[in-house]
């Protein structure tokens, strides 16, 4: 077992770091930028999964084939090397399954629904706020902002960071309920993250070249992540300071999910273990694309962006394995 201060174990950490706390990249984007940027975000998402598909298919399972049937021949290890594939496949679907989809982290949250002019006033005073096609009311008696005109500048004088604490004074059952969903967003999200901080992790021990790509996949497809922690935080508190680190925390998991690894999988690594490790990684991996990533672009932007993205991110990741190997 490689001591924990070792280069190549400090350098895979690292990489873990990186990618996981992407995630906070994502909601500081969201409260300075004023409006989704659809198209990048379809081809970057779309380019992630096709590092991740190219890598997996071409070098990971590849990679895990060859260590088993090293071990234990051609027939049983490529039996082996298959259901490791199927069983990573498995375990991420498994997660997606006990994960209400009102708090999946893949739901579509844009920019703009961090921002007031999602707001409006009613001519009762009501305050009624849209985030992302949910309704939401706040009755004059149930707030304490005090709303000048129902102009969008008034709104947003309103709603600034320093009315914070006075934004999340309004209905306790909405900020409850929005509160609740960001919270179960961000453990979904810190859920997804764990067997993703173990592929990067494994990835980059044993081979450097193809974990910096992965990991940098990894760290685009958890911006969006970040964003889908921080709307309903941001909404049921009026706090970015709370909607920040809370979905920074949120990526903490996938540095966890390479700490974990590194303590119980290292003193037990054969070249069988690494085979299957291997072989499961690439099917998460595969499976998150397809999942996810893919269908997470196409509902970005137009379709053809995504699959553009797609090529380009197998294009850039067959270079690099030719560029470095």
């Amino acid at each position: 077992m490689p001591d924990f201060f070792d280069s190549n174990v400090l350098f895979a950490f690292a990489l873990t770091v990186f990618a996981g706390l992407s995630t906070g990249i994502g909601s500081a984007i969201a409260f300075f930028a004023k409006r989704t940027n659809t198209r990048f975000l379809s081809i970057s998402l779309g380019f992630s999964a096709g590092v991740m598909i190219y890598v997996s298919f071409v070098e990971i399972f590849v990679k895990a084939k060859d260590a088993l049937t090293s071990e234990m021949g051609a027939t049983k290890g490529s039996l082996i090397t298959v259901i490791a594939f199927f069983g990573g496949m498995l375990v991420i679907a498994l997660i997606d399954k006990f994960i209400p989809s009102s708090e999946n982290p893949h739901e579509m949250y844009r920019i703009e629904d961090m921002k007031p002019e999602n707001c409006y006033v009613t001519p009762d005073g009501t305050r009624v706020c849209d985030l992302n096609g949910q309704k939401l009311e706040f009755k004059p008696g149930e707030t304490a902002i005090k709303i000048e005109s129902e102009s969008s500048k008034s709104l947003r004088q309103s709603m600034s960071e320093e009315s914070a604490d006075n934004f999340g004074s309004g209905s306790h059952e909405h900020r409850q309920k929005l509160m609740r969903m960001g919270v179960f967003t961000a453990l979904a999200v810190g859920i997804h993250n764990f067997p993703e901080g173990l592929a990067t992790f494994i990835s980059a021990l044993h081979d450097p070249s193809i974990a910096i790509p992965i990991a940098i996949a990894i760290a685009i497809h958890n911006i969006p992540e970040g964003i889908a922690v921080s709307v309903p935080v941001y909404f049921a508190t009026g706090s970015k300071r709370k909607a920040f680190r809370l979905s920074f925390l949120s990526g903490l998991s996938e540095p966890a999910g390479a700490l974990i690894g590194y303590l119980i999988l290292m003193p037990f690594l054969s070249e069988t273990l690494m085979g299957i490790v291997f072989a499961s990684v690439a099917g998460i991996m595969v499976f998150i694309s397809l999942d996810e990533l893919l269908p997470s672009a196409r509902e970005y932007g137009e379709p053809h962006l995504s699959i553009y993205g797609m090529v380009a991110g197998m294009a850039v990741m067959a270079a690099s394995l030719i560029l470095l190997s």
